[in-house]
């Protein structure tokens, strides 16, 4: 079971905090759906908020899993990421995972220019070009380096590019860009690698499928744009 927390930890907020925030102007929300084994268990949304140069997005994720009726792994998070321009100057969320709580409270400090984080198991300091690891943001794809958006801790990675392909989600065909996104750190255990497989639509500039296989085949699919 430790293993398979720690799997959901990873990736389902599963990442430069430059977003480009333009890219998301004409988006309003953004929705997921969460696969296990081919079961619709639950749902990501993300929500787009402006005010001037300020964009505040908020993440909303609730899934279950559940073995011979019994649910045995039950996730609500709730995280919300502020912007000005494009430079991420606070994120907070609060997650409850099988009734344990884990927090973030992130702000960006003006005299050092860096990050200052309050995590449930990261507290320090993190460079302001670090990425919050939610799927909305396709820097993901570009960045190094990861915080965690559940507990505040700081992840590497490796994004390679495998190809262009055409996917079929929901009736709609999109032409994408495959990657894999993988832990930098060979040597982490197996139960703690990043493994995923990512792909990105460029004409709507956003994710629109994550998957990786670990107690279970796990896939995040684009379901609606607004």
């Amino acid at each position: 079971m430790k293993k398979f927390v720690l799997v959901i930890i990873i990736v389902f907020f599963p990442f430069i905090s430059i977003a480009h925030m333009g890219h998301y102007n004409k988006y309003n929300k953004i929705e997921m759906e969460i696969f296990r084994n081919g079961e619709l268990i639950g749902y990501n949304y993300y929500f787009f908020n402006r005010n001037g140069d300020e964009t505040i997005v908020t993440n909303q994720l609730k899934f279950s899993v559940k073995l011979l009726g019994a649910t045995i792994f039950k996730v609500e998070a709730y995280g919300e990421e502020k912007y000005k321009k494009n430079q991420l100057i606070t994120y907070k969320s609060k997650t409850l995972q099988n009734n344990k709580e884990k927090f973030v409270n992130l702000i960006l400090n003006k005299n050092t220019n860096m990050f200052k984080i309050k995590g449930s198991s990261y507290n320090g300091e993190a460079s302001k070009n670090f990425v919050i690891g939610n799927w909305w943001n396709h820097k993901i794809l570009q960045a190094d380096n990861q915080i965690s958006p559940i507990s505040g801790s700081i992840k590497k990675q490796v994004v390679n590019f495998v190809g262009k392909e055409k996917i079929n989600l929901y009736g709609k065909i999109y032409e994408v860009d495959h990657f894999t996104l993988k832990s930098k750190d060979k040597n982490l255990p197996k139960d703690k690698k990043l493994n995923f497989n990512i792909w990105y639509d460029r004409d709507s500039s956003t994710i629109v499928k994550v998957s990786y296989s670990r107690m279970g085949n796990w896939e995040y699919k684009l379901k609606k744009l607004e």
